[in-house]
């Protein structure tokens, strides 16, 4: 990361303005790898160093990456007129970083959402080039059957003539045929709600479980969202 001034770096998380952190700075209450700051226009990498404000270490890297649990009734956008978007969910430092949704999830779909200021990484990630798999799991109104997986399997032309690529269709046992996995190489509108319409099953429940090899957590709350690890930011970054 090219080194920028302190007062700029800390500024961009949102939490401070740049008159603020000069003042902070000047009271002593910055800190940098554990030594007090000297001046704010001197100049850090962010990810070299840590750096503290009143103690709390504060995060610096040049792209924000988030995973939210989407709960139904948000829309994945940045703003919208008419109802309230996922960056609602965030608190206000977040929301002042540019962050936007990777991709999208309807408004009455819920699960796995990542939201990121990193333009060129979510535009990879979303190319149909890269084939990113997305795994979600549906209930449907219907009992599924083995001639629903082969459909997912050969792939499917819509009654609007949309040709839908092979995906894969698994069906569980457990909620009595009745609900499914079901794993895309590729996000069209409604796509999931779409094929199993076209089988006659249409659904009633969707979640978005995983893209990737990102899994969503289990310990994330709908509405609740957490940063993505070092570990999962390589993982994405190598998909």
């Amino acid at each position: 990361m090219e080194k920028q001034r302190l007062d700029k770096l800390i500024a961009a998380t949102g939490q401070y303005s740049r008159r603020d952190v000069k003042a902070l700075v000047r009271q002593g209450r910055v800190l940098i790898d554990d030594k007090i700051a000297a001046a704010p226009e001197d100049k850090y990498d962010g990810d070299a160093v840590e750096i503290k404000v009143d103690g709390k270490v504060i995060a610096c890297e040049r792209f924000t990456w988030l995973m939210l649990n989407k709960p139904a009734g948000y829309l994945s956008a940045t703003e919208d007129g008419q109802g309230e978007t996922v960056l609602d969910l965030l608190p206000a430092h977040y929301q002042k970083q540019g962050l936007f949704p990777v991709g999208r999830l309807d408004k009455d779909t819920e699960g796995l959402l990542l939201l990121t200021n990193d333009g060129q990484m979510a535009h990879r990630l979303l190319s149909p080039r890269h084939h990113v798999d997305k795994r979600y799991f549906a209930k449907v109104d219907g009992i599924l059957e083995p001639a629903d997986c082969q459909a997912f399997s050969n792939g499917m032309t819509l009654g609007d003539g949309l040709q839908c690529m092979a995906a894969k269709l698994e069906i569980l046992e457990e909620f009595e045929k009745k609900a499914c996995f079901v794993t895309l190489q590729e996000g069209k509108f409604h796509q999931v709600k779409r094929m199993l319409a076209c089988c006659g099953k249409p659904v009633t429940y969707l979640q978005r479980v995983a893209m990737g090899g990102l899994k969503l957590d289990e310990n994330l709350a709908l509405g609740a969202f957490r940063p993505l690890t070092k570990t999962e930011l390589t993982m994405l970054e190598r998909q």
